[in-house]
């Protein structure tokens, strides 16, 4: 037997270590796919080789999670009926109240101001006497004129003597025609001095009454701009105190140029066209008037016409500057298919709403709408009064879909449906409605 060297032996043992290596690789990679393979077939109904083998599977019947998926549930919603009504075409615009009159109460005559005799924010009635100016300058001016035409009143008299005189004289020639002339003239002169004198005392008198400050126009009265003691000027821009006219009042507001036909072929009927006034936030309706101007003119800059309606504002609903929302009733359209607004889905192809059908299906109909009143819709095309419109429970909803109605509750209890117990509507759908879960 020949003898092994050391490269030989070496050489040996390195083959053997590789061949037993490899043989391990291959047995460990063939048990894991034996058991991936019996993994997979324990999953499987009734496979075998697997812990669950033959067992029920999550979801299934009698196991964990038995049941129908609830996401194919019939879906609970609240309908209510379209309804057929007469619906009030309105126009809707943003307005301001602005008074009908507003004065500046100023002083005609210059003075020290004596008393105020009103108090701020209180109404007035026209001709009322709201201040009183210092007198004395004035009435001394009067009793000057008065002296001055006492003066040429004796004149006159005097002339008039001496031209009766003068007349005698004239038919006994006596005296020249000249004479008699001048003497005439004398007296036409005083008489036209007198009445520049009752001129001058008519002017004293009615700067003396101007001494009365009084109201121009009925109305409330804003803050006093002046106190008694100061010395008022004549005509000052500030003024005494503001007056503005509160009952009846106006609202002005503008509509797009594309509502003036609607509303000038309804104004030109000449029935008077009501005007609501409602608050800002458009809960509640403040009160109620009539639509009264139209402008003469659009406005180039917006689009726009102006318009005025008036207000009786009794009880002082709207206050001068206040914003308000404005509906203008332009017509009634009777027998008009209506539905809560709140019903109206928007989506690409246009408006549409739920329905639902004799067989408990929910459908989608499209709609053409029309006027808006009080939170109801005209539908103009699309439904006929009487069908169930779907009013909540949108949210899951799908052509085709099963839904159980629920009915609404009329004062605390509800009628049986599906043979349930009666039960408040809120709080049925919350219960019914399982939560929604990922795919």
């Amino acid at each position: 037997m020949p003898k092994l060297t050391t490269r030989t032996l070496i050489a040996g043992l390195s083959l053997a270590a590789l061949a037993v290596g490899g043989w391990w690789y291959l047995s460990a990679d063939a048990e894991t796919a034996a058991g991936g393979q019996s993994a997979q077939q324990g999953q499987r109904p009734g496979g075998q080789g697997g812990p669950r083998a033959g067992g029920p599977r999550p979801g299934g019947p009698g196991g964990p999670g038995a049941g129908a998926n609830p996401w194919n549930a019939p879906v609970p919603v609240r309908v209510i009926a379209a309804g057929s009504s007469d619906l009030k075409v309105q126009v809707k615009a943003i307005g301001t109240v602005t008074p009908l009159n507003t004065v500046v109460l100023q002083s005609r005559v210059s003075g020290p101001l004596l008393e105020v005799l009103f108090k701020e924010g209180e109404k007035v009635e026209a001709g009322q006497l709201l201040a009183r100016i210092d007198p004395a300058p004035y009435q001394v001016k009067l009793s000057q004129a008065e002296g001055v035409k006492q003066q040429n009143v004796a004149q006159l008299v005097n002339a008039e003597q001496d031209l009766a005189l003068y007349q005698k004289l004239k038919q006994q020639n006596s005296i020249s025609a000249q004479q008699f002339n001048n003497q005439q003239s004398l007296v036409n002169q005083l008489k036209g001095t007198l009445k520049s004198n009752q001129a001058q005392i008519d002017a004293a008198k009615l700067e003396l009454s101007y001494t009365e400050i009084k109201a121009p126009i009925s109305g409330r009265l804003g803050l006093r701009r002046v106190d008694p003691g100061n010395l008022v000027q004549a005509n000052s821009a500030d003024g005494l105190v503001t007056i503005t006219q509160s009952s009846p009042i106006a609202v002005q507001f503008t509509i797009p140029e594309t509502q003036l036909a609607q509303v000038r072929d309804a104004y030109r009927k000449g029935v008077a066209l009501s005007v609501e006034a409602w608050d800002r936030s458009e809960q509640q309706q403040l009160t109620s008037g009539v639509l009264t101007t139209l402008d003469n003119q659009i406005d180039l800059a917006t689009g726009t016409l102006k318009l005025k309606a008036e207000f009786a504002n009794q009880h002082e609903e709207l206050f001068p500057n206040q914003f308000v929302n404005v509906r203008l009733n332009v017509a009634i359209q009777s027998g008009a298919v209506t539905i809560p607004q709140d019903a109206v889905q928007y989506g690409s192809q246009g408006t549409y709403v739920y329905t639902v059908d004799k067989a408990q299906k929910s459908q989608i109909k499209m709609l053409k709408l029309g006027a808006v009143d009080n939170g109801l819709v005209a539908v103009e095309e699309g439904l006929a009064a009487g069908d169930l419109v779907v009013l909540e429970g949108l949210d899951r909803l799908r052509p085709g879909r099963q839904v159980e109605v629920i009915a609404d509750a009329a004062a605390g209890s509800e009628a049986p449906v599906n043979g349930e117990a009666p039960v408040n509507s809120e709080a049925k759908v919350k219960k019914t409605r399982p939560a929604r879960q990922a795919n």
